[in-house]
């Protein structure tokens, strides 16, 4: 299902006078670039923008395609202030990173593609940000394995199609217990209370929560590296999970389906609103998704 994208036009960027997100108007001096992280708690950013910056420390002497490796290297590291959080997930690695005429060509691992919907577009739009301040990059491309993601609405990222989340943008919230692994590699909750946007779902919010990392310290992602739901829906106190097969040749990384299909329904039955889960595969009723049976509903 594709979500809801906060999304603004150039004329909305100019109205809020986003000076530090305009580097086309104002660039830095020799070395002196930022990275582009999301604030840890949107609710608390006084109807500023999403993205805070922190200084990139860069080495001196470097060129174009080595100063684009350095930035990327940088968002990939995460912030130092505990007040941010980066964009991208905590298990993403940076293939390459080309510089073809003033575009950027940057190509991550798979765990980028665990990324959907608001948070797939904070993470394209700290990458563009980050990279768009050398003044030799105008535009930027990001692929997952050499492969463009089908489900974005776009594939070519300037400067100026910026995203720009605040307060408002934030029309609800609602509390959950998101279970992630611990390092026994046992299911471990972890309570959030997580943002919901205009038009967005509780069940929804829940999914786009577990596909990012922890907040706490110790506590690793639960879901297999490239595992996506498909579509997530709920109908009074049921909520359906839409998975697809064709995802199933291709998710990796050290754990288990069963034990990310596990985490999925224990965090989405501990919004109150859903009593059970059910598994569709391809928006059918099957007995296995791979190799888990998911014939029966999950409750809590």
């Amino acid at each position: 299902m594709r979500e809801r994208v906060l999304l603004l036009c150039v004329g909305l960027l100019m109205a809020l006078a986003c000076a530090a997100c305009a580097p086309e108007e104002s660039q830095p001096e020799e070395n002196a670039y930022q990275l582009y992280f999301r604030e840890k708690d949107l609710t608390a950013s006084s109807g500023g923008d999403v993205f805070q910056t922190e200084p990139a420390e860069l080495e001196e002497g470097l060129d174009t395609q080595e100063m684009v490796e350095a930035l990327l290297e940088g968002l990939l590291a995460g912030p130092r202030s505990e007040l941010l959080r980066g964009t991208l997930p905590a298990s993403t690695t940076l293939l390459s990173a080309n510089v073809e005429g003033g575009r950027a060509l940057v190509d991550f691992s798979t765990a980028y593609s665990t990324l959907s919907g608001v948070r797939l577009t904070m993470a394209d739009y700290a990458v563009t940000l980050t990279l768009t301040q050398l003044p030799e990059i105008n535009s930027v491309k990001i692929t997952v394995q050499g492969q463009e993601l089908a489900y974005r609405d776009k594939q070519i990222f300037t400067a100026r199609d910026v995203l720009l989340s605040s307060e408002e943008d934030v029309v609800g919230t609602v509390e959950a217990a998101l279970y992630f692994l611990n390092e026994r590699g046992e299911l471990t909750e972890e309570w959030r209370t997580l943002d919901l946007y205009e038009g967005d779902t509780q069940v929804n919010a829940v999914v786009r929560a577990l596909e990012n990392p922890p907040e706490t310290k110790g506590l690793f992602v639960s879901l297999p590296e490239g595992f996506r739901v498909r579509s997530i829906w709920q109908e009074e106190e049921i909520c359906y999970v839409n998975l697809s097969s064709g995802l199933l040749g291709s998710l990796g990384g050290n754990v288990s389906l069963s034990t990310g299909l596990q985490a999925l329904g224990r965090s989405l039955c501990s919004l109150e609103a859903v009593e059970e889960v059910r598994f569709l595969v391809d928006g059918e009723f099957e007995k296995y998704y791979g190799a888990v049976d998911v014939s029966e509903p999950y409750t809590a």
